[in-house]
This record gives C-alpha cells, structure tokens and sequence, in this order.
C-alpha cells in the first residue's frame, strides 16, 4: 500500500495554501511529480504572470496525472469557479445569454500556485483583458495557431511561420514564435487594443486565406474538416472573444512535461527545432531573457520608464540600510501610507502614499498642519519602494538624507483625487500614531512656487460628514428641481415615466382578477436581480424601472388581513402601520405583492439613511414616536398570487398589468410605471433624484420565486455591498470608547472571508447603536478567515449574525473592499443570504 503524501500549509504572498500528494506522478514517462509541477510555476510565475493577468483563465485538470500513451489520465476542462475556491482568488463574471461564469484570475503568485495544486497543468486565456470596470476589453494581441497535420511537423511549421511573419512585418507588428508544447508553432503579435475581437478575428482570417491562396501547398485555413495532410493548419479563430489559448509558459497535458515557450526567431530558424520541456525553461530565460517580452502590458516593457531610477542612483545598497530594490516596481493597487520623522540636517517629516507600485512621497518641513492651520509647504521627492513604509532606523553619514528615522504613523488612505498636481486623499492612521487614530483629510497641491515644480502645499482640510452630505443633497435637490420642478417621488410618478395604459399589452384577452378571496396559505421568496453595468443590461423592449434604495418586503393581503414580511422571513408589520390599509387598496381581493419601503426624506425623495431610523423597530410605541419624523413609502412593482391562484409563472408584462388593475396607487402605497425612455435616459434621471440605480426587467420572464436570475438586471450609479459585521476596532479622540471601525466578512465556503473594515459614514446614533449591539455580541475568538494582523490587533470579535450595507470604490486585487463607507444596518437580510457582488 502507497504511503499518503504528507500535507504541507505555505504562506505565499500572505495567503496560506494547504499543499497536498507532492509526490504524486503527473507524467510518467519522466517521473515528474505534483511538487515538480508546483515547483516550477512559482519559479516561472514572474515571466508567466505579464501574459494571463487580468484574463479570464480556463483551466485543464489531470488530478491523476496525464498517464501514458496506452492509457491516458482523465482531464477536466473548467471554466466556472467551484465552492472549493479560497476566497482571496480575484475573479471575474462573465455574462452569458442563459448562465454567469466566474473566472480566477490569474494576477499573482499565489493563484497560480492553488491552480498548480488543484492539477491544472494547462491554462488558457483570451487574447483580451477585463477592464476596469469588469468588461471585455478589446484584444490587445493577435494570434495564430499553425497546426501540422499529417506527414508534415515543426520544419513545415517554421516555413508557414516566416511567411506569417512577413506579412506581419509590413503591418508594422513585430511577431513573437512560441513552440506550442504540442505538435505545433503560436505565433503571436502585439496590438494596440483599438479593434474589437469581431475585427482582429476578421483581419487573422483574411491573412490565412491570403497566405493559403498564395501557397495551397503549405497552408490550409479553412475550419471544416477536410483533408490537411501533407499541410499547416493556419487556425485564425483564436481571436475570437470566446475562444481561448494556452498562455505562454504554460505546461501541457502530453506524455512529457512539454511547456508553451516563447522562442527567438533565431531558435525558430536555426533547423534544430524542438519542443521545450519544465526542466530547461528557467535556464533558457537567464541564458536570453524572455523571449515574449515585446507581449507584455505596457508597464512591464523594458521602454517603460523606471519609477525607482531616480530613488536608486541616489544610494548605495552597500552603504545604507533602506532598502533599495533591483528590479522596477510592478503597478500595484495597494492604499497604504507612511508619516516618516526624519531627522536630517533639519528635522522634517516624510509624507508617503502608495500608488502604482511605489510610494509616492513629499518632504514636508513643517509636518501636517493642524485644521484652521496656515497651509504648509510640500516638496515634491522621488518616488520611493513600497518596502521604504516600514522602514526606520539610522542612515549613515556621508549618505543621502543622512539621519534618524522614526514612523511616526502608517495606516490605510482613500482618495477623491490622485492626479499629477493634486491629491486629496483621507488618511486612517494607527491607533496610537501621530494623527490621533483619527481620519485626517488633506489636500496636496502642486503650486510651482519659484517657478519650481516641486513646491507643493499641503492642506488639511474639515471632515465634516453630514455637511458634505448636506452640500452634496442640496446640489442634487437644485438640479432636481431645475429638472423637474421639485416635486421629488410625485415626479416619478406623474412625469417621468410611461403611463400604464401605453404598456398594457393584448388587455382584452388577458386574464382578469377573479374578485374571490381564497385560503391560500403558501409562503413566498422575494426573486433576486443580477448586478449588470449599463452595457449588459441593454436589450430591445426590456422593461425599465426606477431602483428604490430601501429594504424589500412581501405584502400578504389576505382575508382583509395585511402581513409583511422582510426578505430573511420575518414578520414587520407592526414596523410600517402606514400600510395596514393595503387591503382596502385592492377591491377586495387577495394577494401576495412585491415591492422596496423607502424613507422619503422633506424633499420628497428616497433616503435610506432616514430608513435605518425604522428598519430595527417593532414596539408600537416605539414606532408611534419616530413614525411623524420618519415618513416612509412602499413602491409596489410585482404580483405573486392573486385571488389565490399563483401567478409567478406568468410573464413580467401579464403580472405588471394585474398589478396595475388590482392595486389603487395613491399616497403612501404607490405602484410606479415603467420609465418611459433608454437605459441611458433612466440611469440619468435616477442619478437626478438621487435613487439607487435602475431595473431592467425580460417582459417574457416568470418570476423566479427566491432566486437570483438574468432576467433582472440591476445597475447601480453607486458600488454597495451587503456585508457580515465579525469584529471592531476602537476610536480615538471623540470616538474614543466606542466603535473606530468594524471589520467585515462576506460568507465563503473556506469559512466568513475577512473583506476589510470600515471606519467613515457613521453619525452619532449609529455609534450608539452599533455598541448597544456589539456588547450583546463579544466572543474571544475571530470568525472571520484570513484577518491581517495589524487590523486584528486590538479588535473585539463579535458573533457574525449582523448584517450592514457599505458603499466603495472598488474590489482589491486581494479580495478587500477599497475605501468603503458605512450606509446602515440590514435588519432585513441573513448572514448566510450575504454574497460578493462583482
């Protein structure tokens, strides 16, 4: 009996990875082992990495190995993400017409070494990049495939290649070969991302009929299958969107442990042509380098400018004990900053905030100036490594910036502005850091001052919360106002949107209400919507509507009776009293109607921050009391059953004309009509009024009773996440006492997946609140995963059964919110209901 390989956990990059059957055989034929394999992708990963990062991955599994001739391994062709996925991988959705497939990508050590541990020997990726925003970007490379067929191999391979070449070179695109580690040749060259795939994918299929017609002999193109003996298969559909190839330096699944390698031109043609194994790649790279660098993203190419050149010819790595790197930083997404006390020849302080990979850094004679305080002077320096954060300790004499350095605070900043002569950012320092543990808001302003263009100023500016959102409120309302007369939901209601008359479709020969009441007793689950952006969510004829930024609720009006109910099942009907009358809104019948509650604030609009007043109470008398300060609306928008009969089977348009025959909209309880314009058209009237984002509904659809479809999209003008709430942090300064910041997880199935914290966007009632709750909650240990150390060090952990909603500006490469702010408690929603929404 084999012995069982033993488990080893390794910390790469800060994620701990269980690595398992190490010397498992994965090729046979040379006896290469699963530690082999896991070997060489980390010591690849620096040239592997340029080539697949921000790509969607397809993965190709042999868990047993790739076998032998006789009796081949079973592979696993993967593109969706399974439930074992640690949740720190970075991914992407991709939409398709009837199904979501979330691809890992493929952007870091650590990654690469899971999907070395989960057997996935080959990987494929597009010739496209994600964007910023989480879309298809246009290609940024073209590529085609020369496959040998029968009776011909490399050599013919090589002969198709240079005539590929050529006519690549009067394109003005330099060519880049690599040797498959199959049977054939990739050949490769770099575009300028201002095609589209249709268009590449075109231009690769005309040059292969070209070069087939110019020599039938050689080169065949055509995808049917005809005979290809005797020729190279020129495959030109690569290029397409939706089609992958195995990414440079990746290993296959043949006999042998063969590697796609990038070659020189001078290997193609130097008549000894073979395919490369694991073991020779790492030694071929230090002999020429990297072959397919002229492939690389933009700021890996060897033109591109070094931001530490300047940084390191001022210092001797020999003589100074700062760190000073060899290698060029790579773009980074990190948000960290420093406060270094530098006593040089005169005292200053080092002002440092990451950004694209470095820290990017001004002196500052003076240091921070306190609120009310004169501006100060800010000296532009020279980008330093990210390592220089953590660095203090003494620089000898004799050595630039010879002196003392302490940190004197470090922490996380978000910023409104980066630009290249303005910055304002908010600083989250250290609990005991020189900022008092408290945000701090400054302005950095280029000046020019002397005519130099590294004299800068530095201002701290107030950080006033609810003004800023009073300002920003008022600026809405006014343009608002110029819009629409001022006339807040009324408008929504009565201008924007198309009357219900215009969307009824074939009426007379629909179904009516019955008008009889029934015992039905069934129980319902809200369905739930995709998130799309304003591109995926176009469609002909799609109905669209406004997304109210509230909390959802059921209504069961039956036998006269009124019951609402939250998303997570539970009852809150002596929470809104407003709406008790809801039977008598329906002449008599008997539904089950789906809708949002929304606080309306005095200018008539949706305020969800008005809402959290309401959402947690339940006494009567409690709700009496802030009821008159708190006006609240339900906006109806679908019918589950009516008169007893389930109507959830029918279409959008058949269930919105029940809605709209059975429901009386007046006052409190209204049934808004669909927004009588384009997406675009809606999205700007939504950003008008201040709402949430919009709805696009499929007309044709049923609804989906509790679960989550394609056929709702919602768009949101503003990135919000539900989220568990596992721990917090204490404040300083006012806030001392109470909570700092919370820490936040979204569930996975590795356990609650730690997502960041969250210190901004509280008022004092919260503050209050949020402590009443948190000390019914403490437990002595995390129930989150993966929690840095610095934000777990003086954190009190709570039990994980709150649900709270933030607003941020992006996912971090490493899985954590950037710059969130709080928005409220979700009383309404279940920890386990909680998911990341990409």
């Amino acid at each position: 009996m084999a012995r069982k390989s033993e488990q080893q956990v390794v910390s790469v990059e800060g994620h701990r990875l269980t690595l398992s059957n190490l010397d498992k055989v994965m090729y046979p034929e040379t006896g290469t082992t699963k530690g082999d394999v896991i070997r060489y992708y980390t010591e690849v990963a620096p040239y592997l990495l340029p080539y697949a990062s921000d790509r969607p991955v397809t993965r190709k599994r042999w868990v047993n190995g790739v076998g032998t001739a006789e009796k081949p391994g079973m592979v696993f062709f993967q593109k969706d993400l399974d439930d074992s996925t640690p949740e720190w991988v970075a991914r992407q959705v991709i939409h398709h017409k009837d199904h979501d497939n979330s691809y890992p990508l493929l952007n870091d050590v650590a990654t690469l070494t899971w999907l070395a541990q989960i057997a996935s020997l080959e990987l494929h990726v597009p010739q496209w990049r994600f964007t910023e925003d989480g879309e298809r970007g246009n290609p940024d490379r073209l590529v085609l495939d020369l496959d040998p067929g029968e009776g011909v191999g490399l050599p013919e391979c090589v002969e198709a290649a240079k005539l590929v070449k050529a006519i690549l070179d009067d394109m003005g695109l330099d060519s880049v070969p690599v040797t498959s580690g199959s049977k054939g040749i990739h050949l490769y060259a770099a575009l300028d991302g201002k095609s589209t795939s249709e268009q590449t994918n075109e231009l690769a299929h005309e040059l292969a009929r070209s070069l087939e017609a110019d020599h039938p002999d050689l080169v065949i193109s055509t995808m049917k299958k005809v005979d290809r003996r005797g020729k190279v298969m020129l495959d030109w559909s690569q290029n397409n969107a939706a089609k992958t190839t195995v990414t440079p330096y990746s290993l296959r699944g043949r006999s042998r442990p063969f590697v796609a390698m990038p070659r020189t031109w001078r290997e193609i043609t130097s008549g000894r042509l073979r395919q490369i194994e694991l073991h020779e790649v790492m030694g071929l790279i230090k002999k020429r380098g990297d072959a397919a660098e002229p492939l690389a993203p933009p700021a890996q190419n060897a033109g591109e400018a070094d931001r530490l050149a300047t940084y390191r010819s001022m210092r001797d790595a020999k003589k100074t004990p700062e760190p000073v790197p060899e290698k060029a930083p790579r773009p980074g997404s990190g948000t960290s900053f420093v406060i270094q006390k530098h006593a040089a020849r005169r005292l200053h302080y080092d002002f440092r905030l990451e950004h694209d990979g470095v820290l990017v850094s001004w002196a500052l004679p003076k240091g921070v100036p306190e609120l009310g305080e004169k501006n100060h002077l800010a000296v532009h320096v020279e980008d330093h490594p990210i390592e220089y954060g953590s660095f203090s300790g003494d620089i000898p004499k004799g050595e630039y910036g010879a002196g003392h350095v302490d940190i004197w605070d470090h922490g996380e900043y978000e910023y409104e502005k980066f630009r290249d002569n303005e910055v304002i950012a908010t600083l989250h320092g250290a609990r005991d850091g020189g900022l008092g543990g408290e945000p701090v808001k400054v302005a950095l302003i280029q000046t020019k001052q002397g005519g130099d263009e590294k004299n800068w100023l530095i201002h701290r500016m107030e950080l006033d919360e609810d003004k800023g959102k009073a300002r920003n409120t008022a600026k809405s309302t006014a343009k608002s106002k110029s819009a629409s007369s001022g006339k807040g939901l009324d408008t929504v209601a009565e201008r924007d949107i198309r009357p219900a008359e215009a969307k009824k479709k074939a009426a007379s020969s629909a179904k009516k209400p019955s008008g009889k009441a029934s015992a039905s007793k069934r129980e319902y689950q809200p369905m739930l919507a995709t998130l799309g952006s304003e591109k995926s969510a176009h469609a002909d004829d799609a109905a669209v509507e406004m997304k109210w930024d509230g909390v959802r609720v059921l209504a069961y009006v039956r036998g006269g009776e009124t019951k609402l109910v939250s998303r997570n099942g539970i009852d809150i009907t002596t929470t809104y009293p407003e709406f008790a009358d809801l039977a008598d809104r329906l002449g008599g019948h008997d539904a089950v109607l789906d809708g949002e509650v929304i606080g309306v604030n005095k200018r008539g609009l949706p305020d969800f921050g008005l809402l959290q007043q309401r959402m947690r109470l339940t006494k009567p008398g409690d709700v009496e009391r802030v009821r008159k300060g708190v006006p609240v609306k339900f906006m109806l928008f679908d019918v589950l059953e009516l008169d007893g009969e389930d109507v959830t089977g029918e279409s959008y348009d058949e269930r919105r004309r029940m809605l709209e025959d059975t429901v009386r909209s007046e006052g409190d309880i209204l049934v808004p009509p669909e927004f009588d314009g384009s997406v675009s058209e809606a999205l700007d009237r939504a950003r008008e009024l201040r709402l949430e984002g919009i709805m696009v509904k499929d007309r044709e659809a049923p609804y989906r009773v509790g679960k989550r479809s394609e056929a709702w999209i919602k768009v949101k003008l503003h990135r919000t996440q539900e989220v568990v709430i596992a721990g917090w942090r204490p404040g300083n300064g006012r806030r001392s006492g109470t909570v700092g910041s919370l820490l936040l997880g979204i569930p996975g199935k590795g356990g609650l997946a730690y997502v960041g914290r969250v210190g901004t966007g509280f008022n004092d009632r919260t503050l209050s609140e949020l402590s009443e709750l948190a000390a019914k909650r403490e437990r002595k240990t995390p129930a989150l995963v993966d929690v840095p150390r610095a934000d777990a060090r003086d954190a009190h952990w709570l039990k994980p059964d709150l649900v709270g909603e933030v607003e941020f500006a992006e996912w971090t490469r490493d899985g954590r919110l950037r710059q969130p702010s709080w928005r409220g408690l979700r009383p309404d929603k279940a920890p386990e209901e909680i998911v990341r929404e990409s």
